[in-house]
Parts: structure tokens; sequence; C-alpha cells
């Protein structure tokens, strides 16, 4: 067994063998350089909570818990507030040695759009164990604005590891020293001294203008909207969705419980094209903030001289005071255990926030 992430021509392997099967037959767009998207199938369920299915089948569970179902052929609109599962179009069609773990797109994310991966008898969110046979679900929360979807729409996507593919502080420092992982904005890397690392990268909040970030430092979205088409590329105003959170003074800015927002982080981040990485679940050390709605960054992320990562916050509990710079998220690096063919960025992805300063999901214009 080798430790690490697969990547892109070893998901191809597995899905020409018939070890992940669709029906439609998945698509070569479908596979990334170290992540594979899956797709809603043609019919969702209006349920009344969301669960966990540690003992019984999802369908099972969902005989009991369906308000109404409906279909997704032609598109559906999911309202604000109210929890859905949907089948997805793949399935495991054979044991595989891998755990399989999950997480939203960057767009989805960017939606504000609260995605979870459920698996028959699996006793947590995001996560297939090794040896799993059978269909796979996504539980689908829309927070901000209603959206609507249809069959074959991608929000989430998966990643197969194997044995220990996490890198140490060392080797994360050394990774560092030979080629950098963080740059500041002007594309300079960083100085060893200057990295913040336990148990994975540290980054920081960008709360003031830089050479990137040039107009406001974050968005925050408003409260009644229209829908959003999620098949529609830069097909609604921004506006329309969010307002814009300008420069504070001072780099300080309070944050309001319950709101969703949009910031940069203040360094530029590069995945070298041998690791991939992802950004690590919020810590209740530096508050009660979900920063990972979508975590998953790909070999190649970033280019040469980094790209900013963007952040999807909500705050909890109480008003929480940002100030620019400060601790934010961490970002965990991991093997993968080849050298991807295709990398983030190439042209025959679509890979849309490669070189991204703050910017909203692609659905905006």
């Amino acid at each position: 067994m080798t430790d690490g992430i697969l990547v892109y021509q070893q998901i191809r392997q597995l899905i020409e063998r018939g070890a992940l099967q669709s029906t439609p037959a998945i698509a070569p767009t479908q596979i990334q350089p170290s992540s594979l998207d899956l797709r809603l199938a043609t019919r969702g369920y209006r349920v009344r909570s969301g669960f966990l299915p540690e003992n019984v089948r999802v369908a099972d569970r969902l005989e009991e818990m369906t308000l109404y179902a409906f279909d997704l052929t032609d598109g559906a609109v999911l309202e604000k507030g109210h929890c859905y599962i949907v089948p997805l179009l793949e399935r495991i069609a054979e044991p595989l040695p891998q755990l399989i773990r999950a997480n939203p797109k960057s767009s989805t994310g960017r939606l504000d759009l609260f995605t979870r991966l459920l698996a028959d008898k699996c006793g947590r969110f995001e996560t297939v164990p090794p040896g799993y046979t059978g269909p796979l679900y996504l539980e689908i929360v829309p927070r901000s604005f209603p959206v609507r979807v249809r069959t074959g729409l991608s929000l989430c996507q998966i990643r197969f590891s194997e044995g220990n593919a996490s890198l140490s502080d060392a080797e994360l420092r050394a990774e560092h020293a030979r080629s950098p992982l963080l740059f500041d904005d002007c594309g300079t890397p960083l100085p060893a001294e200057k990295l913040r690392i336990d148990d994975g990268l540290m980054m920081g909040v960008a709360i003031r203008r830089d050479r990137d970030i040039r107009g406001p430092v974050g968005y925050v979205a408003r409260r009644y909207t229209g829908i959003v088409d999620m098949q529609a590329e830069a097909g609604h105003d921004a506006e329309a969705f969010f307002e814009e959170v300008p420069e504070p003074r001072d780099g300080r800015l309070i944050v309001e419980p319950e709101e969703f927002y949009i910031f940069a982080s203040k360094e530029r981040i590069r995945v070298p094209q041998h690791l991939a990485a992802e950004m690590v679940a919020y810590d209740v050390g530096i508050g009660e903030l979900r920063t990972n709605y979508a975590g998953f960054f790909d070999n190649g992320f970033g280019g040469e001289q980094g790209t900013r990562a963007v952040l999807e916050v909500r705050p909890h509990d109480v008003p929480f005071l940002l100030e620019d710079g400060q601790v934010f998220f961490k970002l965990e690096f991991f093997r993968t255990q080849e050298a991807p063919e295709v990398v983030y960025g190439d042209r025959r992805l679509s890979s849309h926030y490669q070189g991204q300063a703050l910017k909203l999901s692609k659905h905006f214009r």
C-alpha cells in the first residue's frame, strides 16, 4: 500500500475498470487533479430534518423522513433554510482500499450552500469507509439564497486517501524551504520565521486593501433575494445578492452572528504539483466561526506565485472582531501517490479560481 491521495490518472483508472459507476457515464470533465466531482440524480426529497444513517440504509430512512419528493430533470428550486436529500448519479461498485472523503465544491461554498455526503450505514458525514459498495447521497441546505438545481449538476467532490497521507509540520517547513508555499501580496515568498505552523499551515484573513484587493475587502449576503440558478455562469447581478464590505479605517471589523461573509486570505497560497491540500474545519480556539465550506485545494492551485484562498465565513453566537492578518484558518497538506497528469489551472479543466483575489462564485458578474 502506498500512502497518499489518488490523482487524476488513478481516478480515471478506477472509472475505466468499473469500480465507480454511473448512468449516464462519468464524464472526463468530472475528474480533477486529485478529486472527482459528483452529480445530482433525477429525484430529490424534502425532509423534516437531516440525519446520520449509522445503522440504516439512506433509502429506508427517507421513507419516514420525507415530506415530499420532486423531479430534478428540468430543474427545481431548493428553498432557503430547508433540508433536502438528493441521490447522486455515481455509486461505488467495487470495494476499494481507500478512505473516501467529501467536500463542497468552491462555487457551492461561495453560495452558502451547506452540503454533506451520506452513505448507507455510515456513521459519519462526508466520509465513506474502505470496502463500502453502494449508493451515495447528498444532504443540501441553502443557507442564504434559494437555488435552482437540476440533474447532472455537481455540488460536491470526493478524494480517495490511502494510509497516512498528511504532512508533518517538519515536512511542511522543508517543503517551503525547497519551494515556497506562502507569499505576500507582491508574490514574495514569506521567510521561514514568519510561517505559522501548528498541525498545518496557519493563514490569516485580509481586512485591508493591498496589491490584489483594490475594492471592497469582503462581501456579506443580503437577506431577501431572488433565486440563484446554478446552471447560469455570470448570470446574476452580484449587487442583488451581496453587499460590499468596505475597508475599515483601523484594519478591524466586527462580523455579525449568522450572517454570511466572503473574505480573502491575507497570504497567497501555492500547492505544489506533488501535493494536495485541504482547509481544516474551524477551531473553537480561534472563535465560533465556520470557515471551511469548500475545503479541497488540488495540485497546482496557486500557480507559481500563489493565489488567495477565499473564505466563506459564518460567525456563530456572538459578534466577532476580526483584525487584518489574524490567524483565521489552516491548511493541511497531503502527499499524492503520483504526480497528476493534469494540474489545477490546466486548460483541460474548468479552473475558475486560479489567480483569484477576492471573488464571488462563478454565477455572478
